[in-house]
């Protein structure tokens, strides 16, 4: 079994949501709130959107050709990676004061963070391209299981550590790395054919 589509999903998640929005987003509430419940919380919402995203590239991967999807990955992941390198947000704080709520606010507010997100994009990308929904699904839930639990265990340490400019920056040139890579693809499968 090629594990390529699982080791792939795994890491491009990582590099995506490390230092990212969502990632800050679940520092902050276990700071705030009962860690575990904070966890269970962005899970749920994590698994609910990359099951979304895992059921449309499926059928993307079945309806669209195989050199269309390659060259529309590279385009995504290309912008995406860009988009990264380029672009500064702000290191936003959400706070929970209550943790009879927490559960409900994290899953909600990770659920809409990551809802057309560009990780939910790569996620159908990846599944679009490799036509193997289960191993991308179960790549992507075990990196959101390691960027939870990393969240939630360091809390804001994790902040003062790694400066998010430096992980925006890896994960750009990732996302650039994977889009030259599905571009080059494309190109070769185009020159193949002519």
């Amino acid at each position: 079994m090629d594990l390529t589509p699982l080791f792939a999903s795994l890491l491009l998640i990582i590099l995506a949501e490390l230092g990212d929005k969502t990632q800050l987003a679940i520092i902050s509430l276990s700071s705030c709130s009962n860690t575990l419940v904070v966890f269970i919380g962005a899970m749920l919402a994590f698994i609910f959107v990359s099951a979304i995203g895992v059921f449309i590239g499926d059928a993307l991967s079945i309806i669209v050709p195989p050199q269309a999807v390659n060259l529309v990955s590279a385009g995504l992941f290309l912008v995406f990676g860009i988009y990264m390198i380029l672009t500064r947000e702000k290191e936003e704080c959400f706070r929970e004061r209550s943790s009879k709520y927490a559960l409900l606010s994290t899953f909600s507010m990770i659920t809409l963070m990551e809802m057309g997100d560009k990780t939910q994009v790569a996620v159908i990308a990846l599944t679009a391209k490799y036509g193997v929904p289960v191993i991308i699904y179960a790549g992507t839930i075990a990196a959101f299981i390691i960027l939870t639990g990393i969240g939630v265990l360091l809390g804001r340490v994790f902040s003062r550590w790694v400066a998010l400019k430096y992980v925006k920056l890896g994960s750009g040139i990732v996302f650039l790395l994977f889009g030259t890579s599905f571009l080059l693809e494309f190109l070769r499968t185009i020159l193949i054919y002519c």
